[in-house]
């Protein structure tokens, strides 16, 4: 059975840093692509930003483009978010997710088979 795991989640201040980190278990995901995305309260859940199987290739959403950064860890099977010059409005919980059939990125939920239960950032002004 899948499973996927975030951690580092946290208070923060506006313009500090976090990194997260999803764990997963119950498969490979070294071919499968892996994306982050987040849900604010009272706001739809919203794609964040991906990287490919192979880890050469990523996707990011255009407002946190040039603040937060992807990577995998293959052998460990998984996959981090770095946030940069955090803003308020990055608050939210925070959910990655895996594509088992396909290497490719995607902006689509729909298109990701696996979640984890997410974990929560706040950022404080």
């Amino acid at each position: 059975q899948v499973q996927l795991v975030e951690s580092g989640g946290g208070l923060v201040q506006a313009g500090g840093s976090l990194r997260l980190s999803c764990a997963g278990s119950g498969g490979t995901f070294s071919t499968q692509a892996m994306g982050w995305f987040r849900q604010a309260p009272g706001k739809e859940r919203e794609f964040v930003i991906a990287v490919t199987g192979s880890g050469r290739g990523t996707t990011t959403a255009d407002s946190v483009k040039g603040r937060f950064t992807i990577s995998r860890e293959n052998a460990k099977n998984t996959v981090y978010l770095q946030m940069n010059s955090l803003k308020p409005e990055d608050t939210a919980v925070y959910y990655c997710a895996v594509r088992s059939r396909d290497s490719g990125t995607s902006r689509t939920m729909e298109d990701y088979d696996y979640w984890g239960q997410g974990t929560q950032v706040t950022v404080s002004s």
